[in-house]
């Protein structure tokens, strides 16, 4: 669902940065061959994802839900020269295109690749991390905040995709991904350790600080 006039899409994304080729790259190619290319998360929010990376220059990094490895290559431009990102998925026949893109942008040797439940792979990561992206399956975002609220260093940043979830998150839909992320937004709103900001880019994403 786009939120702004499709025009008005069109002006932001042409006075944003562009994505590099590389990125052009996986992203024809995420559309020739996989299947709901579109959790992909695309040009501009890349380039948003990026930015962020850049400004706080993490040197551990969570993404749970790597799908074709897009957004944890916009994330590893801001990377700290000695840091590393953790990334998590469930489909096993994603890993060979995610390495494959991961090993050709020079980042590869950082990004560390994890197959199976982020429920269970979490907890047995090391260390703590400076920037976490959630984007897996909706009704776990609240588990998953619980799972890494304290592993995040003070001024660290969460960010959380499809918050607005094609704007049911204002209706009265009873499915379990819509109520749960109910749930995570409120949560957000409540929880005195962070702060907690919900941008209506593309289907939402929250930027959440720890204090």
């Amino acid at each position: 669902m786009n939120f702004l006039a499709e025009n008005l899409e069109a002006y932001v994304q042409q006075h944003s940065e562009q994505e590099p080729e590389l990125l052009q790259q996986l992203a024809r190619e995420t559309h020739l061959k996989v299947l709901q290319p579109r959790m992909l998360s695309g040009a501009y929010q890349g380039r948003l994802l990026a930015l962020i990376s850049k400004l706080i220059t993490p040197k551990h990094i969570l993404e749970i839900g790597t799908f074709t490895g897009y957004s944890a290559l916009c994330m590893a431009e801001g990377l700290h020269a000695n840091g590393r990102i953790d990334t998590i998925d469930v489909d096993e026949e994603l890993t060979d295109m995610q390495r494959r893109y991961f090993d050709a942008s020079g980042y590869g040797k950082q990004i560390f690749q994890h197959l199976g439940n982020a429920a269970e792979i979490i907890p047995a990561l090391n260390g703590d991390f400076d920037l976490v992206f959630i984007d897996a399956d909706k009704e776990q975002y609240p588990l998953y905040f619980d799972l890494i609220i304290d592993r995040i260093n003070a001024g660290g940043l969460i960010i959380a995709d499809n918050v607005l979830w094609s704007g049911k998150v204002v209706t009265n839909a009873t499915d379990e991904a819509t109520q749960a992320l109910q749930l995570f937004n409120m949560k957000m709103v409540e929880d005195t350790r962070v702060e907690t900001v919900l941008l209506p880019v593309r289907d939402g994403l929250t930027l959440i600080r720890k204090i």
